[in-house]
Protein backbone atom coordinates (compact mmCIF):
# COMPACT_ATOMS: atom_id res chain seq x y z
CA UNK A 1 0.00 0.00 0.00
CA UNK A 2 1.44 3.38 -0.96
CA UNK A 3 2.00 6.08 1.58
CA UNK A 4 -0.55 8.84 1.70
CA UNK A 5 0.27 12.05 -0.14
CA UNK A 6 1.99 14.69 1.98
CA UNK A 7 0.00 17.80 2.76
CA UNK A 8 0.33 20.69 0.31
CA UNK A 9 3.40 22.78 1.05
CA UNK A 10 5.38 19.91 2.75
CA UNK A 11 8.55 18.49 1.19
CA UNK A 12 8.55 14.86 0.00
CA UNK A 13 9.38 12.26 2.61
CA UNK A 14 13.02 11.15 2.61
CA UNK A 15 14.69 14.41 1.66
CA UNK A 16 17.91 14.84 3.56
CA UNK A 17 18.86 18.31 2.38
CA UNK A 18 17.96 21.77 3.61
CA UNK A 19 16.19 23.74 0.93
CA UNK A 20 15.04 27.32 0.62
CA UNK A 21 11.51 27.23 -0.67
CA UNK A 22 9.62 30.34 -1.78
CA UNK A 23 6.20 30.66 -0.21
CA UNK A 24 3.61 30.93 -2.96
CA UNK A 25 0.17 32.49 -2.78
CA UNK A 26 -2.76 32.33 -5.18
CA UNK A 27 -3.02 35.24 -7.59
CA UNK A 28 -6.34 36.36 -6.10
CA UNK A 29 -4.85 36.78 -2.65
CA UNK A 30 -2.05 39.10 -3.72
CA UNK A 31 -2.88 42.59 -2.38
CA UNK A 32 -0.48 44.28 -4.78
CA UNK A 33 -1.83 42.62 -7.88
CA UNK A 34 1.00 40.04 -8.21
CA UNK A 35 0.55 36.41 -9.11
CA UNK A 36 2.08 33.17 -7.96
CA UNK A 37 4.30 33.22 -11.03
CA UNK A 38 5.73 36.55 -9.87
CA UNK A 39 6.41 35.07 -6.43
CA UNK A 40 8.16 32.05 -7.92
CA UNK A 41 10.90 34.31 -9.26
CA UNK A 42 12.25 34.78 -5.73
CA UNK A 43 15.75 33.43 -5.16
CA UNK A 44 17.10 31.58 -2.20
CA UNK A 45 17.94 33.87 0.67
CA UNK A 46 18.56 33.78 4.38
CA UNK A 47 15.77 33.17 6.85
CA UNK A 48 13.11 35.90 6.94
CA UNK A 49 14.52 37.90 4.05
CA UNK A 50 12.39 39.85 1.58
CA UNK A 51 13.00 41.20 -1.89
CA UNK A 52 11.09 43.35 -4.36
CA UNK A 53 11.01 43.51 -8.12
CA UNK A 54 13.53 46.22 -8.98
CA UNK A 55 12.00 46.69 -12.43
CA UNK A 56 8.89 48.37 -10.90
CA UNK A 57 9.97 51.50 -9.00
CA UNK A 58 7.66 52.67 -6.22
CA UNK A 59 5.42 55.65 -7.10
CA UNK A 60 6.52 59.07 -5.91
CA UNK A 61 4.79 60.86 -3.07
CA UNK A 62 3.32 63.53 -5.38
CA UNK A 63 2.04 60.89 -7.76
CA UNK A 64 0.36 59.11 -4.86
CA UNK A 65 -1.26 62.35 -3.67
CA UNK A 66 -2.47 63.14 -7.20
CA UNK A 67 -3.89 59.64 -7.54
CA UNK A 68 -5.79 60.02 -4.27
CA UNK A 69 -7.24 63.34 -5.44
CA UNK A 70 -8.47 62.16 -8.84
CA UNK A 71 -9.96 58.96 -7.43
CA UNK A 72 -11.56 60.57 -4.35
CA UNK A 73 -15.13 61.74 -3.83
CA UNK A 74 -14.32 65.43 -3.33
CA UNK A 75 -13.21 65.85 -6.94
CA UNK A 76 -16.59 64.51 -8.09
CA UNK A 77 -18.40 67.28 -6.20
CA UNK A 78 -16.14 69.95 -7.69
CA UNK A 79 -16.47 68.62 -11.23
CA UNK A 80 -20.23 68.25 -10.81
CA UNK A 81 -20.43 71.99 -10.15
CA UNK A 82 -18.20 72.69 -13.17
CA UNK A 83 -20.36 70.55 -15.46
CA UNK A 84 -23.53 72.17 -14.16
CA UNK A 85 -22.10 75.63 -14.85
CA UNK A 86 -21.14 74.55 -18.38
CA UNK A 87 -24.65 73.29 -19.07
CA UNK A 88 -26.02 76.48 -17.52
CA UNK A 89 -23.83 78.52 -19.89
CA UNK A 90 -25.30 76.65 -22.86
CA UNK A 91 -28.82 77.38 -21.63
CA UNK A 92 -27.99 81.06 -21.09
CA UNK A 93 -26.67 81.31 -24.63
CA UNK A 94 -29.71 79.60 -26.15
CA UNK A 95 -32.16 81.87 -24.30
CA UNK A 96 -30.32 85.10 -25.16
CA UNK A 97 -32.15 87.20 -27.77
CA UNK A 98 -28.95 88.50 -29.36
CA UNK A 99 -27.62 84.98 -29.81
CA UNK A 100 -30.88 83.88 -31.39
CA UNK A 101 -30.75 86.85 -33.76
CA UNK A 102 -27.15 86.33 -34.88
CA UNK A 103 -27.57 82.56 -35.25
CA UNK A 104 -29.89 83.28 -38.20
CA UNK A 105 -26.89 84.26 -40.34
CA UNK A 106 -24.27 82.14 -38.55
CA UNK A 107 -22.72 80.67 -41.73
CA UNK A 108 -22.18 84.08 -43.30
CA UNK A 109 -20.78 85.79 -40.20
CA UNK A 110 -20.05 83.22 -37.47
CA UNK A 111 -18.03 85.73 -35.46
CA UNK A 112 -21.18 87.66 -34.58
CA UNK A 113 -22.80 84.58 -33.07
CA UNK A 114 -19.67 83.58 -31.15
CA UNK A 115 -19.29 87.12 -29.83
CA UNK A 116 -22.94 87.20 -28.78
CA UNK A 117 -22.53 83.86 -26.99
CA UNK A 118 -19.46 85.14 -25.17
CA UNK A 119 -21.18 88.37 -24.15
CA UNK A 120 -24.27 86.60 -22.85
CA UNK A 121 -22.44 83.92 -20.87
CA UNK A 122 -19.69 86.17 -19.51
CA UNK A 123 -22.21 88.88 -18.65
CA UNK A 124 -24.45 86.43 -16.81
CA UNK A 125 -21.68 84.84 -14.77
CA UNK A 126 -20.10 88.22 -14.12
CA UNK A 127 -23.44 89.37 -12.72
CA UNK A 128 -23.59 86.15 -10.68
CA UNK A 129 -20.18 86.94 -9.19
CA UNK A 130 -20.96 90.59 -8.52
CA UNK A 131 -24.26 89.67 -6.94
CA UNK A 132 -22.81 87.02 -4.66
CA UNK A 133 -19.15 87.83 -3.93
CA UNK A 134 -18.01 91.36 -4.72
CA UNK A 135 -19.50 94.22 -6.73
CA UNK A 136 -16.73 96.06 -8.57
CA UNK A 137 -19.11 98.86 -9.54
CA UNK A 138 -19.39 100.15 -5.99
CA UNK A 139 -17.30 103.09 -4.89
CA UNK A 140 -15.74 101.63 -1.76
CA UNK A 141 -14.85 98.23 -0.33
CA UNK A 142 -17.58 98.21 2.33
CA UNK A 143 -20.27 98.68 -0.28
CA UNK A 144 -18.65 96.22 -2.68
CA UNK A 145 -18.52 93.46 -0.11
CA UNK A 146 -22.24 93.60 0.60
CA UNK A 147 -23.06 90.78 -1.90
CA UNK A 148 -20.83 88.41 0.08
CA UNK A 149 -22.79 89.17 3.24
CA UNK A 150 -26.00 88.43 1.34
CA UNK A 151 -24.53 85.10 0.26
CA UNK A 152 -23.72 84.20 3.86
CA UNK A 153 -27.21 85.28 4.95
CA UNK A 154 -28.84 83.00 2.39
CA UNK A 155 -26.38 80.24 3.30
CA UNK A 156 -27.17 80.32 7.02
CA UNK A 157 -30.40 78.25 6.96
CA UNK A 158 -29.07 76.07 4.13
CA UNK A 159 -26.04 75.05 6.18
CA UNK A 160 -28.15 74.31 9.24
CA UNK A 161 -30.64 72.29 7.22
CA UNK A 162 -27.88 70.50 5.33
CA UNK A 163 -26.26 69.47 8.61
CA UNK A 164 -29.55 67.97 9.77
CA UNK A 165 -30.10 66.02 6.56
CA UNK A 166 -26.44 64.99 6.32
CA UNK A 167 -26.43 63.67 9.88
CA UNK A 168 -29.40 61.50 9.00
CA UNK A 169 -27.57 60.21 5.92
CA UNK A 170 -24.60 59.15 8.06
CA UNK A 171 -26.95 57.03 10.18
CA UNK A 172 -28.69 55.56 7.16
CA UNK A 173 -31.81 57.71 7.53
CA UNK A 174 -33.29 59.66 4.63
CA UNK A 175 -34.81 62.63 6.43
CA UNK A 176 -36.85 64.57 3.89
CA UNK A 177 -39.12 66.12 6.50
CA UNK A 178 -37.09 69.31 6.70
CA UNK A 179 -40.00 71.47 5.68
CA UNK A 180 -42.19 70.31 8.55
CA UNK A 181 -39.39 70.55 11.09
CA UNK A 182 -38.54 74.09 9.94
CA UNK A 183 -42.19 75.17 10.12
CA UNK A 184 -42.71 73.80 13.62
CA UNK A 185 -39.44 75.30 14.88
CA UNK A 186 -40.22 78.67 13.32
CA UNK A 187 -43.71 78.67 14.81
CA UNK A 188 -42.50 77.88 18.33
CA UNK A 189 -39.62 80.38 18.17
CA UNK A 190 -41.86 83.04 16.63
CA UNK A 191 -44.61 82.54 19.19
CA UNK A 192 -42.10 82.99 22.02
CA UNK A 193 -40.52 85.96 20.24
CA UNK A 194 -43.70 88.00 19.78
CA UNK A 195 -45.88 86.64 22.59
CA UNK A 196 -43.71 87.17 25.65
CA UNK A 197 -41.84 90.01 27.30
CA UNK A 198 -38.36 89.14 28.53
CA UNK A 199 -35.04 90.94 28.94
CA UNK A 200 -32.76 91.19 25.91
CA UNK A 201 -30.56 88.15 25.52
CA UNK A 202 -32.73 85.91 27.67
CA UNK A 203 -35.66 86.39 25.33
CA UNK A 204 -33.53 85.48 22.30
CA UNK A 205 -32.06 82.45 24.08
CA UNK A 206 -35.45 81.13 25.16
CA UNK A 207 -36.87 81.56 21.65
CA UNK A 208 -33.83 79.82 20.18
CA UNK A 209 -34.08 76.87 22.55
CA UNK A 210 -37.83 76.64 22.00
CA UNK A 211 -37.36 76.45 18.25
CA UNK A 212 -34.65 73.79 18.52
CA UNK A 213 -36.83 71.70 20.83
CA UNK A 214 -39.82 72.06 18.51
CA UNK A 215 -37.85 70.88 15.47
CA UNK A 216 -36.27 68.04 17.45
CA UNK A 217 -39.58 66.74 18.77
CA UNK A 218 -41.21 66.89 15.35
CA UNK A 219 -38.37 64.87 13.81
CA UNK A 220 -38.33 62.60 16.85
CA UNK A 221 -41.81 61.38 15.90
CA UNK A 222 -40.37 59.84 12.74
CA UNK A 223 -37.41 58.39 14.63
CA UNK A 224 -39.62 56.87 17.30
CA UNK A 225 -41.99 55.31 14.76
CA UNK A 226 -39.08 53.80 12.87
CA UNK A 227 -37.51 52.44 16.05
CA UNK A 228 -40.69 51.00 17.52
CA UNK A 229 -42.72 49.95 14.49
CA UNK A 230 -40.22 49.85 11.64
CA UNK A 231 -42.11 52.54 9.71
CA UNK A 232 -39.98 53.94 6.91
CA UNK A 233 -38.73 57.43 7.69
CA UNK A 234 -39.31 58.66 4.12
CA UNK A 235 -43.05 58.00 4.26
CA UNK A 236 -43.40 59.30 7.81
CA UNK A 237 -41.47 62.53 7.19
CA UNK A 238 -43.39 63.25 3.98
CA UNK A 239 -46.67 62.92 5.84
CA UNK A 240 -45.36 65.05 8.71
CA UNK A 241 -44.51 67.78 6.21
CA UNK A 242 -48.17 68.03 5.24
CA UNK A 243 -49.33 67.82 8.84
CA UNK A 244 -46.97 70.64 9.85
CA UNK A 245 -47.94 72.84 6.91
CA UNK A 246 -51.68 72.60 7.48
CA UNK A 247 -51.29 72.85 11.24
CA UNK A 248 -49.26 76.07 10.95
CA UNK A 249 -51.68 77.40 8.32
CA UNK A 250 -54.56 76.86 10.73
CA UNK A 251 -52.66 78.53 13.57
CA UNK A 252 -51.98 81.54 11.34
CA UNK A 253 -55.67 81.90 10.53
CA UNK A 254 -56.86 81.58 14.12
CA UNK A 255 -57.03 84.77 16.23
CA UNK A 256 -55.31 84.42 19.55
CA UNK A 257 -52.81 81.82 18.33
CA UNK A 258 -50.27 82.87 15.70
CA UNK A 259 -52.35 85.37 13.78
CA UNK A 260 -51.55 89.03 14.38
CA UNK A 261 -54.24 90.76 16.49
CA UNK A 262 -56.71 92.80 14.45
CA UNK A 263 -55.57 91.32 11.15
CA UNK A 264 -57.36 88.94 8.82
CA UNK A 265 -54.18 87.93 7.00
CA UNK A 266 -52.53 84.59 7.86
CA UNK A 267 -49.45 86.28 9.27
CA UNK A 268 -47.87 86.66 12.69
CA UNK A 269 -47.02 89.94 14.46
CA UNK A 270 -43.50 91.30 14.21
CA UNK A 271 -40.87 89.79 16.48
CA UNK A 272 -39.97 91.87 19.53
CA UNK A 273 -36.59 93.57 19.52
CA UNK A 274 -35.44 91.65 22.58
CA UNK A 275 -35.71 88.33 20.70
CA UNK A 276 -34.15 89.30 17.36
CA UNK A 277 -30.65 88.10 16.49
CA UNK A 278 -28.12 90.95 16.63
CA UNK A 279 -26.56 92.22 13.41
CA UNK A 280 -22.95 91.20 12.91
CA UNK A 281 -21.70 94.02 10.67
CA UNK A 282 -24.12 96.85 11.30
CA UNK A 283 -27.49 97.95 9.94
CA UNK A 284 -26.24 98.32 6.35
CA UNK A 285 -25.86 94.53 6.11
CA UNK A 286 -28.37 91.74 6.62
CA UNK A 287 -25.90 89.24 8.08
CA UNK A 288 -26.97 88.29 11.60
CA UNK A 289 -25.96 86.18 14.58
CA UNK A 290 -27.48 83.08 13.01
CA UNK A 291 -24.37 82.69 10.86
CA UNK A 292 -22.23 82.37 13.99
CA UNK A 293 -24.64 79.74 15.28
CA UNK A 294 -24.30 77.61 12.13
CA UNK A 295 -20.50 77.78 12.41
CA UNK A 296 -20.81 76.50 15.96
CA UNK A 297 -23.30 73.86 14.79
CA UNK A 298 -20.85 72.70 12.12
CA UNK A 299 -18.08 72.31 14.69
CA UNK A 300 -20.40 70.46 17.08
CA UNK A 301 -21.62 68.05 14.38
CA UNK A 302 -18.04 67.42 13.27
CA UNK A 303 -17.07 66.65 16.85
CA UNK A 304 -20.04 64.36 17.38
CA UNK A 305 -19.36 62.35 14.22
CA UNK A 306 -15.58 62.13 14.48
CA UNK A 307 -14.62 62.47 18.12
CA UNK A 308 -17.45 61.06 20.25
CA UNK A 309 -18.62 57.56 21.02
CA UNK A 310 -22.13 58.54 19.93
CA UNK A 311 -20.76 59.52 16.53
CA UNK A 312 -19.01 56.16 16.27
CA UNK A 313 -22.33 54.45 16.91
CA UNK A 314 -23.99 56.71 14.32
CA UNK A 315 -21.45 55.73 11.69
CA UNK A 316 -21.57 52.06 12.64
CA UNK A 317 -25.35 51.93 12.31
CA UNK A 318 -25.16 53.82 9.03
CA UNK A 319 -22.67 51.34 7.59
CA UNK A 320 -24.39 48.17 8.74
CA UNK A 321 -27.18 48.19 11.33
CA UNK A 322 -27.14 44.40 11.66
CA UNK A 323 -23.43 44.31 12.45
CA UNK A 324 -23.88 47.23 14.86
CA UNK A 325 -26.64 45.33 16.63
CA UNK A 326 -24.41 42.28 16.97
CA UNK A 327 -21.68 44.53 18.40
CA UNK A 328 -24.02 45.58 21.20
CA UNK A 329 -25.24 48.94 19.83
CA UNK A 330 -28.87 49.78 20.52
CA UNK A 331 -29.87 50.55 16.94
CA UNK A 332 -33.39 51.65 17.86
CA UNK A 333 -32.12 54.25 20.30
CA UNK A 334 -29.58 55.48 17.76
CA UNK A 335 -32.37 56.11 15.25
CA UNK A 336 -34.24 58.20 17.80
CA UNK A 337 -31.15 60.15 18.88
CA UNK A 338 -30.17 60.83 15.27
CA UNK A 339 -33.60 62.16 14.34
CA UNK A 340 -33.74 64.36 17.44
CA UNK A 341 -30.38 65.97 16.62
CA UNK A 342 -31.26 66.27 12.92
CA UNK A 343 -34.58 67.92 13.79
CA UNK A 344 -32.83 70.39 16.10
CA UNK A 345 -30.41 71.34 13.30
CA UNK A 346 -33.26 71.85 10.85
CA UNK A 347 -35.03 73.75 13.61
CA UNK A 348 -32.03 76.07 13.72
CA UNK A 349 -32.72 76.85 10.07
CA UNK A 350 -36.29 77.85 10.94
CA UNK A 351 -35.20 79.89 13.96
CA UNK A 352 -32.65 81.80 11.88
CA UNK A 353 -35.44 82.69 9.47
CA UNK A 354 -37.86 84.17 12.00
CA UNK A 355 -35.34 85.72 14.39
CA UNK A 356 -32.79 86.89 11.85
CA UNK A 357 -34.02 87.21 8.27
CA UNK A 358 -37.82 87.71 8.43
CA UNK A 359 -38.47 89.56 11.68
CA UNK A 360 -41.55 91.52 10.61
CA UNK A 361 -43.85 88.50 10.83
CA UNK A 362 -44.01 85.27 8.86
CA UNK A 363 -46.50 83.17 6.94
CA UNK A 364 -46.72 79.46 6.15
CA UNK A 365 -44.13 79.99 3.42
CA UNK A 366 -41.38 80.82 5.92
CA UNK A 367 -39.52 77.62 5.01
CA UNK A 368 -38.88 79.02 1.49
CA UNK A 369 -38.04 75.58 0.13
CA UNK A 370 -35.05 75.28 2.47
CA UNK A 371 -36.11 71.83 3.67
CA UNK A 372 -35.69 70.35 0.19
CA UNK A 373 -32.67 72.43 -0.78
CA UNK A 374 -30.96 71.10 2.35
CA UNK A 375 -31.02 67.64 0.73
CA UNK A 376 -29.07 69.02 -2.23
CA UNK A 377 -26.60 70.74 0.10
CA UNK A 378 -26.06 67.53 2.07
CA UNK A 379 -25.49 65.54 -1.13
CA UNK A 380 -23.01 68.06 -2.51
CA UNK A 381 -21.18 68.14 0.81
CA UNK A 382 -21.00 64.33 0.89
CA UNK A 383 -22.68 64.39 4.31
CA UNK A 384 -19.47 65.75 5.84
CA UNK A 385 -19.95 68.77 8.16
CA UNK A 386 -17.38 71.05 6.52
CA UNK A 387 -18.33 69.85 3.07
CA UNK A 388 -21.92 70.80 3.87
CA UNK A 389 -20.73 74.19 5.10
CA UNK A 390 -18.96 74.90 1.79
CA UNK A 391 -21.90 73.56 -0.22
CA UNK A 392 -24.29 75.79 1.73
CA UNK A 393 -22.18 78.85 0.96
CA UNK A 394 -22.13 77.87 -2.73
CA UNK A 395 -25.90 77.54 -2.90
CA UNK A 396 -26.24 80.78 -0.95
CA UNK A 397 -24.14 82.38 -3.69
CA UNK A 398 -26.47 80.94 -6.33
CA UNK A 399 -29.44 82.45 -4.52
CA UNK A 400 -27.87 85.87 -4.02
CA UNK A 401 -26.34 86.03 -7.48
CA UNK A 402 -29.37 84.62 -9.28
CA UNK A 403 -31.39 87.76 -8.58
CA UNK A 404 -28.51 89.87 -9.87
CA UNK A 405 -28.35 87.80 -13.07
CA UNK A 406 -32.04 88.31 -13.62
CA UNK A 407 -31.94 92.06 -12.95
CA UNK A 408 -28.72 92.93 -14.79
CA UNK A 409 -28.74 90.52 -17.73
CA UNK A 410 -32.36 89.37 -17.97
CA UNK A 411 -31.38 85.75 -17.35
CA UNK A 412 -34.37 83.70 -16.13
CA UNK A 413 -34.00 82.80 -12.46
CA UNK A 414 -35.10 79.27 -13.35
CA UNK A 415 -31.69 78.66 -14.95
CA UNK A 416 -30.09 78.88 -11.51
CA UNK A 417 -32.55 76.25 -10.28
CA UNK A 418 -31.65 74.06 -13.24
CA UNK A 419 -27.95 74.41 -12.39
CA UNK A 420 -28.69 73.30 -8.82
CA UNK A 421 -30.65 70.31 -10.10
CA UNK A 422 -27.85 69.37 -12.48
CA UNK A 423 -25.36 69.42 -9.62
CA UNK A 424 -27.43 66.77 -7.86
CA UNK A 425 -27.73 64.78 -11.09
CA UNK A 426 -23.98 64.70 -11.68
CA UNK A 427 -23.23 63.90 -8.04
CA UNK A 428 -25.62 60.97 -8.27
CA UNK A 429 -23.71 59.62 -11.30
CA UNK A 430 -19.98 59.55 -10.44
CA UNK A 431 -19.15 57.15 -13.33
CA UNK A 432 -20.55 59.73 -15.77
CA UNK A 433 -18.35 62.47 -14.34
CA UNK A 434 -15.30 60.22 -14.38
CA UNK A 435 -15.97 59.26 -17.98
CA UNK A 436 -16.37 62.85 -19.15
CA UNK A 437 -13.11 63.98 -17.51
CA UNK A 438 -11.31 60.64 -18.08
CA UNK A 439 -10.62 60.13 -14.41
CA UNK A 440 -9.43 56.74 -13.15
CA UNK A 441 -11.83 54.67 -11.10
CA UNK A 442 -11.19 54.37 -7.36
CA UNK A 443 -8.59 51.75 -6.60
CA UNK A 444 -7.25 51.64 -10.16
CA UNK A 445 -4.01 53.49 -9.47
CA UNK A 446 -0.57 51.88 -9.46
CA UNK A 447 0.32 49.96 -6.36
CA UNK A 448 3.65 49.19 -4.82
CA UNK A 449 5.02 45.72 -5.66
CA UNK A 450 4.50 43.20 -2.89
CA UNK A 451 7.65 42.02 -1.16
CA UNK A 452 8.44 38.38 -1.91
CA UNK A 453 9.25 36.60 1.32
CA UNK A 454 11.41 33.48 1.32
CA UNK A 455 11.63 31.09 4.17
CA UNK A 456 14.13 28.36 4.92
CA UNK A 457 12.29 25.10 5.35
CA UNK A 458 14.12 22.06 6.72
CA UNK A 459 13.22 18.81 5.06
CA UNK A 460 12.12 15.91 7.14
Amino acid sequence: MSDPQPPRGDLPTGADLDADVAIEEPAASSPAGGTAADDARATAAGPGTASTDASVPPPSRWHTVFQQIVTGNAIISVLAVVLALIVGAIMIAFTDERVQETSGYFFSRPSDTLLAIWNSVSGAYSALFQGSIYNFRRDDFLAGIRPLTETLTFATPLIAGGLGVGLGFRVGLFNIGGRGQILIAASVAGWIAFGFDMPWGIHMLVALIGGLVGGALWAGIAGLLKARTGAHEVIVTIMLNYVAFYLVSWLLRTPGLLQAPGSSNPKTPAMKETAIFPELLGPQYNLHFGFILVIVATIVVWWILNRSSLGFQFRAVGENPNAARVAGINVKSIYVYAMLIAGALLGLAGVSQVLGTVTTGFTAGIDAGIGFEAITVALLGRSRPWGIFIAGVLFGAFKAGGFSMQAAEGVPIEIVLVVQALIVLFIAAPPLVRTIFRLPAPGSGPRRPRPIVTKEVKAK
